[in-house]
């Protein structure tokens, strides 16, 4: 689609062609969407709508990714986010340069969402399954 085209419209599209093309996954990013924009948010809620609308129980995960060095604000926006689409797992990233990657355990617990990547620098292969027990080792350390 062009640019500038609605979210919504470019992820119903993308459902259709990746059905038609019989494509396994089909990955859908909606990136830098801030929480305290409530109309970017809203747009979440329409794109999981649409995309149901073609593929039945679609998107079938929803992941929610946040930078590790924001801290405590990455409550909030998993808050945010949360009310906006359900949101299946977490990646967390940036966890190579700061000590405030804690949060995520607290963050997991609160929201009941299971943690499934971590990010350990800024290249594809330093993104990392997320190994709780390794995880809480490391913040000791």
């Amino acid at each position: 689609m062009q640019e500038g085209a609605d979210p919504a419209s470019v992820a119903y599209e993308s459902v259709i062609r990746a059905l038609k093309e019989e494509v396994d996954v089909l990955f859908v990013d909606t990136a830098g969407r801030l929480h305290n924009k409530v109309n970017l948010m809203n747009e979440l809620t329409k794109i999981k709508r649409v995309m149901g609308k073609v593929l039945e129980n679609a998107p079938h995960e929803v992941m929610l990714v946040l930078d590790g060095s924001t801290g405590q604000n990455a409550f909030e926006q998993a808050r945010q986010f949360t009310a906006a689409t359900e949101v299946n797992s977490l990646t967390v990233t940036k966890l190579d340069g700061s000590a405030k990657g804690g949060v995520v355990l607290g963050i997991s617990d609160q929201f009941t969402i299971p943690v499934r990547f971590i990010g350990l620098g800024e290249g594809i292969e330093d993104l990392r399954v997320f190994d709780k027990e390794a995880f809480v080792d490391a913040l000791f350390d």
